[in-house]
């Protein structure tokens, strides 16, 4: 059956198949070329940019475990030493645990970022990106945060050298200035400690402007003996060397001491009462107790030895000797001698004798 004309499509109408295909091919013949030219230059980036993070990869995993390893090494000998003699003193494991973990935390984030950060840089730069205004506005950000995190930024800095430096660790006595007390823990921001009656003060780092440490090196502990200033002072220095001795030879004052218990000589001399002084050096931190055994056994030495220490109960005789003699004697007077011009003053007006004139009578 034959079409009807008007259905049949017009050859203006029929789209001409050799041009598409012309089209297509050119298209094709394009693409095949450009990346036939740049295949080598996206291989070569590709590689590249992962070379870099696998370098990095690798070596922020070296790193953190050489770090780890170094920690780990210095906690073994933090515990080994702590069963040493005087190591719970000069090595205090959990202490040196928590300083060492604070320091290579800090190294260990260093490290990563210092690694990543190059990284990513080397990365931005193969891919031929610029990188000056991604620097300058990191730049302007960094010191917006810092204007407006300085106190952190200050804790945290205060916190990592305070560590660095090892001024102070857990179980030192330390005083801030701003709170005093036993450190328990050490942190990068903040330091905590337990004051004498049990609390707990919680103290920033940045606002610690001085640090006393108690527990560092040696300390003091100094008696001072009040007599009175008649006792023989060769005597006094004899009992006390032996208090001292017998102190230097008992446990555990031998090991609390630093040194040997020495008379320093007279500190104070009064009409009343001469001072003595005693010091020692002890191990830190003991020397509160090293003071008050002291004191006992000097108590104890003076009264077998019959020396009285000025502020104890009196004895039954120096009550009386105390007592002044002239308080019993009055005041000497001017109305005593009869013939001062002041008893003269107050004598009574003698009264006229009787005459034998007239007398007027009723």
């Amino acid at each position: 059956m034959p079409w009807p004309a008007a259905l049949l499509p017009l050859a203006a109408d029929t789209p001409d198949t050799s041009t598409t295909l012309r089209e297509t091919h050119q298209s094709v013949t394009e693409a095949a070329s450009f990346i036939e030219e740049n295949w080598a230059d996206w291989l070569y980036l590709g590689l590249r940019i992962l070379l870099i993070i696998v370098i990095a990869g690798v070596l922020r995993s070296v790193v953190r475990k050489s770090l780890t390893k170094l920690i780990t090494r210095m906690n073994r000998g933090a515990e080994a030493m702590e069963g040493m003699a005087l190591g719970g003193l000069l090595v205090n494991a959990e202490r040196r645990r928590q300083r060492s973990e604070a320091i290579g935390s800090v190294l260990r984030s260093v490290a990563s970022f210092l690694i990543l950060g190059t990284a990513g840089l080397m990365v931005l730069g193969a891919l031929k990106i610029n990188l000056g205004p991604l620097l300058a506005s990191a730049g302007v950000a960094g010191v917006a945060i810092g204007f407006g995190a300085r106190n952190l930024v200050t804790d945290f800095l205060s916190g990592v050298f305070m560590i660095l430096e090892d001024q102070y660790g857990v179980g030192d006595k330390i005083d801030a200035g701003v709170a005093s007390g036993e450190v328990i823990e050490v942190g990068l921001r903040v330091t905590k400690l337990r004051g004498d009656n049990g609390e707990i003060w919680y103290v920033r780092n940045g606002e610690i402007k001085r640090i006393g440490n108690l527990s560092q090196g040696w300390a003091t502990a100094g008696v001072d003996v009040q007599v009175r200033p008649t006792e023989s002072l060769p005597h006094l220095r004899e009992v006390i060397q032996e208090v001292a001795d017998g102190l230097a030879k008992d446990s555990p004052w031998d090991e609390r001491l630093w040194g040997p218990v020495e008379v320093l000589g007279l500190d104070e001399v009064l009409l009343a009462s001469m001072t003595v002084k005693v010091s020692a050096k002890t191990m830190p931190g003991q020397q509160f107790a090293v003071e008050r055994e002291l004191r006992w056994r000097i108590k104890e030495a003076f009264d077998a030895a019959g020396i009285r220490i000025i502020g104890g109960l009196p004895e039954a005789g120096d009550e009386e000797e105390a007592v002044d003699p002239s308080a019993s004697v009055a005041a000497p007077s001017a109305m005593a001698n009869p013939t001062s011009p002041q008893s003269l003053a107050t004598a009574p007006i003698p009264q006229q004798p009787a005459s034998g004139g007239p007398r007027i009578t009723k």
